[in-house]
This record gives C-alpha cells, sequence and structure tokens, in this order.
C-alpha cells in the first residue's frame, strides 16, 4: 500500500471516528465469509459500518484525535470496528447477540460518546436501554401525569354536570 492510499485512509478512519456515537473494536478470529456477510448485512440494516483495518493505521488516526489513548493496548491482532452513528447501543446489541449465535467475534473495546471500555463491557452496554426505548420511556412517563390530569378534569366535569343537572331539575320542581 502506497503512502497516499495509506494517508486517506488515516482520514477516513479520523472522519468516521469523530462521527461515531459508538464504536467497537473486534477480534473477527475465526468468523467464515459467510457469518462475516450475515453480520455486515445486518448491521447495515442498522445504519451501522463494519470494516476491517489495520491496527497501524488506526492508531494514527487515534493518536491525531484526543481520549482514545486506552485503545492502543487493544490494537494487536485481527481488527474489525462498528461504527454506530445515529444510536451507539443498537450496534451493541447486534455485536451481542451475534456473538452468542455464533461464538466467535470477540470484542476487544467499546466506545460510546467518546468514552472508552474494555470489551468485557458489551453485555451491559448492550442491556441499556437504546435511543428509541430512552425516548418512548420519557414520552410514557411524561404523558402518563397528563392523562391523570385529564381524568381528574373530565371527572370534575361530570361532577359539575351532575350538580347542574340537579340544581335544573329542583328549579323546574
Amino acid at each position: 500500500m502506497q503512502r497516499n492510499e495509506k494517508s486517506k485512509i488515516i482520514e477516513e478512519l479520523k472522519e468516521k471516528v469523530s462521527k461515531a456515537s459508538g464504536m467497537y473494536l473486534a477480534d473477527f478470529t475465526g468468523i467464515t465469509v459467510q457469518q462475516v456477510n450475515e453480520l455486515r448485512k445486518e448491521l447495515y440494516k442498522a445504519g451501522i459500518e463494519y470494516r476491517v483495518v489495520k491496527n497501524t493505521l488506526l492508531k494514527k488516526a487515534l493518536e491525531s484525535l484526543s481520549g482514545y489513548e486506552k485503545m492502543y493496548d487493544k490494537l494487536v491482532g485481527p481488527t474489525a470496528i462498528a461504527f454506530g452513528y445515529d444510536d451507539p447501543i443498537i450496534a451493541a446489541k447486534m455485536l451481542k447477540k451475534f456473538s452468542e449465535k455464533n461464538n466467535v467475534l470477540k470484542v476487544k473495546a467499546c466506545v460510546i460518546e467518546n468514552q472508552v471500555y474494555d470489551g468485557s463491557e458489551l453485555s451491559n452496554i448492550a442491556n441499556m436501554p437504546s435511543r428509541p426505548e430512552m425516548i418512548s420511556s420519557i414520552i410514557g412517563s411524561i404523558q402518563a401525569p397528563i392523562s391523570g390530569l385529564v381524568g381528574a378534569i373530565n371527572a370534575v366535569m361530570r361532577d359539575l354536570v351532575n350538580v347542574l343537572d340537579a340544581i335544573e331539575k329542583k328549579k323546574a320542581a
């Protein structure tokens, strides 16, 4: 690989790392071509990019960004990266599911919003709610008091209507 090609790859990696809300480094030793194609297809559907990289090029990209020093020692052996741009948790859920199903892929490191975690934390991260799940939960929490308030107002209104009906019946009698 020529120097200008390496520089181009380093710049692409820097851009991807900067844009990613979640990033997962994995050792793909033992994965068959069919399995990796299945994984890529599933990740692609979710908007997650999966790419095999050379450790030296990734290290050079990370060195130009701050906060990724903890990842340097993880850059040994075959390395693939899953970049999650919209939701960092969805990639963790998918990688965990794939790893459990196929018993191959080993996650070396997880990066969530620029915080580096050891790959052993994948299960904990995957068990966190995804962004859509959190939004749904928040909306549900907001709606619960509102629906309770609406119910209380309706009850008061029904009572008021009943009282007014009773007053009108007494007047008419």
